[in-house]
C-alpha cells in the first residue's frame, strides 16, 4: 500500500470512529451525563487509533490483536520520565527518527497545506455568516465574534451556549464535525508516520544513526561467523549489516540496512561517514564477486575516504586491483589456508595452534592494545616482561606507523604511538586500541629498529 493510500485510508478509518463516537456523545447529552459529544469523539478517534497501529506496524504473518489484546493502562499506570540530556539528543534512536522526519519532509508539498489552511479559513467564515445572520445582529464586531467563536469550535473549546436558534446549533454541529474530521485526517497522517517508520525500520529501509561502528557490507558465512566473534568479543561495538537481502540475517541485536553496498545513500544510510571501519564480503566465490568487493571499496572512499576499509579476496590475482582501490588491509582466505596447510604438514599440530588463538580459544584471545605510557622507552624483552607478569598477556608483536614488528632484536625500544598484539584470557586492565586510532597510526611511516 502506497503511502497516501495508507494514509487515506487511516484517515477514512478515524472519521468514522469519530461519527459512531457522535452518536453516542449525542445520545448521552439527551440523559444530561457530562461526557458529550466532543468527548466520545475523542475517545473513539484514540481507540481507532490504537488499533491501527496494531494492524499495520507488525507486517505480515503477525498476530493485529497483540496490541489490543494488551489494556494500555497497562503501560500508562507505570509511567518512565526520561532525563533530557545532551547524550539523548545524539542516540541512534533520535537520529533515525530524524532521518525519518527529513525524508518524509522532502515529499510534502506546502502547497497542499496552504490550500488546507485556506479551506479551513473560509469554512469557517461562512459558518460565521450563517451564524450572524441566524444569531446576532450583522456587523463587524459581530461577524468577528462569529468567526472566533468558529475557530474555537473546530479546535474543540467552543461555547456551546454562543447559539440558541435551530439553525445557529446546526452550524455548531457541522463545525464540531468538521473540526473532528482535520483532527481525524491529522491523528491519520500521525500515525501513518508511525507505521511507516515502522515498517520502514522492519524492511532495513531506514538509517542507523550509530557513530564509531563496524559497516558490513555483503553476507556470507564468514561475515555471519564474524558476527558471532563480535558479539563475545571484551569491546563491544555496534555493527550495521548492508546488504542486499530481503530479511537482517544477523539477528536482532545487529542493525539491518537493506540495501546496494555500492550505492552511496545506502552507505550513507548504513552511516559510513561516521563508522570507525567497513568490512567487505563477497557474497560468493566467483571473480564477479571479488569486481564487485572493489567496486564497494571504491563507493566508501568516495564516500568516506578517511573509513579503515577491510576485504576478504577469493582470487588471489585480484590483490592489485583491491590495492589500486585503496584498501587498507586484505585477507585471502585461500592464500592463509594454503600457508597454514603447508605449515602444518611440516610441523603437526600448528595449525590447531593458530586456529585456537585466531579463534578465541581458552585463555588465548587475540587483542591490539594500546600501550602503558610507563611502557614507553623500555626494550621489547622489558616489555614482554611487564605484560605477562603485570597482565597475564604474551606479547606477539609491535605495531609502529602501520608497520608490524614481530620478534624485534632485543634492542628494540618502544616509541609514542606504538601499540601491541598480545594473548591474553581477558582485556583485564588493557586498553584496546580504537579503530580509528589504527588508521591515524597507519598514516605515518615507520622507521626501521636499529640492531
Amino acid at each position: 500500500m502506497s503511502d497516501l493510500n495508507l494514509q487515506l485510508d487511516l484517515a477514512w478509518r478515524l472519521i468514522v470512529a469519530a461519527l459512531l463516537g457522535a452518536l453516542i456523545g449525542i445520545e448521552r447529552e439527551r440523559h444530561e451525563h457530562p461526557a458529550g459529544i466532543r468527548t466520545h469523539m475523542h475517545v473513539s478517534i484514540g481507540s481507532a487509533a490504537f488499533t491501527v497501529l496494531s494492524i499495520y506496524s507488525f507486517g505480515q504473518g503477525s498476530d493485529p490483536g497483540r496490541v489490543v489484546l494488551q489494556p494500555p493502562t497497562r503501560t500508562l499506570s507505570r509511567p518512565v520520565v526520561p532525563k533530557l540530556a545532551l547524550p539523548l539528543l545524539s542516540s541512534p534512536l533520535i537520529r533515525r527518527v530524524a532521518w525519518h522526519i527529513r525524508r518524509i519532509g522532502g515529499q510534502l508539498d506546502l502547497r497542499f497545506f496552504l490550500s488546507l489552511a485556506e479551506g479551513i479559513l473560509v469554512f469557517v467564515a461562512v459558518a460565521a455568516v450563517l451564524i450572524t445572520a441566524f444569531e446576532k445582529p450583522l456587523t463587524i464586531e459581530s461577524l468577528f465574534d462569529s468567526f472566533n467563536w468558529g475557530i474555537a469550535t473546530v479546535l474543540g473549546q467552543g461555547d456551546a451556549g454562543f447559539v440558541t436558534s435551530p439553525g445557529g446549533r446546526v452550524v455548531g454541529w457541522l463545525l464540531i464535525l468538521f473540526g473532528v474530521a482535520m483532527l481525524g485526517m491529522i491523528t491519520g497522517a500521525l500515525v501513518a508516520m508511525v507505521i511507516d517508520f515502522l515498517l520502514k525500520e522492519g524492511q532495513g529501509l531506514g538509517a542507523s544513526g550509530h557513530q564509531d561502528h563496524i559497516v558490513v557490507c555483503g553476507w556470507n558465512s564468514t561475515a555471519r561467523d564474524l558476527i558471532d566473534e563480535l558479539r563475545g568479543d571484551d569491546y563491544k561495538q555496534k555493527v550495521v549489516v548492508l546488504a542486499d537481502v530481503d530479511k537482517n540475517p544477523a539477528g536482532g541485536d545487529v542493525y539491518f540496512v537493506r540495501g546496494e553496498a555500492t550505492d552511496a545513500g545506502d552507505l550513507e544510510r548504513a552511516g559510513i561517514t561516521d563508522a570507525s571501519a567497513a568490512l567487505v564480503f563477497p557474497a560468493d566465490g566467483s571473480d564477479e564477486a571479488d569486481m564487485h568487493s572493489i567496486l564497494t571499496i571504491m563507493a566508501i572512499k568516495a564516500v568516506a575516504p578517511k573509513v579503515r576499509t577491510v576485504a576478504e579476496v577469493n582470487n588471489p590475482r585480484h590483490e592489485p586491483h583491491f590495492q589500486r582501490a585503496d584498501v587498507d588491509e586484505l585477507l585471502v582466505t585461500s592464500k592463509v589456508a594454503s600457508h597454514l596447510l603447508a605449515r602444518s604438514a611440516l610441523y603437526p599440530g600448528l595449525s590447531a595452534i593458530v586456529t585456537d588463538i585466531v579463534s578465541g580459544g581458552e585463555g588465548s584471545e587475540l587483542y591490539r592494545i594500546t600501550l602503558p605510557d610507563e611502557y614507553l622507552g623500555l626494550s621489547i624483552d622489558t616489555v614482554s616482561t611487564r605484560l605477562r607478569s603485570d597482565h597475564k598477556a604474551t606479547l606477539l608483536s609491535v605495531n609502529r606507523g602501520g608497520r608490524a614488528f614481530v620478534n624485534p632484536p632485543s634492542d628494540f625500544v618502544l616509541q609514542a604511538g606504538d601499540d601491541a598484539i598480545v594473548v591474553a584470557e581477558s582485556l583485564g586492565t588493557l586498553a584496546p586500541l580504537k579503530l580509528r586510532d589504527v588508521h591515524t597510526a597507519a598514516g605515518t611511516l615507520a622507521p626501521a629498529p636499529t640492531g
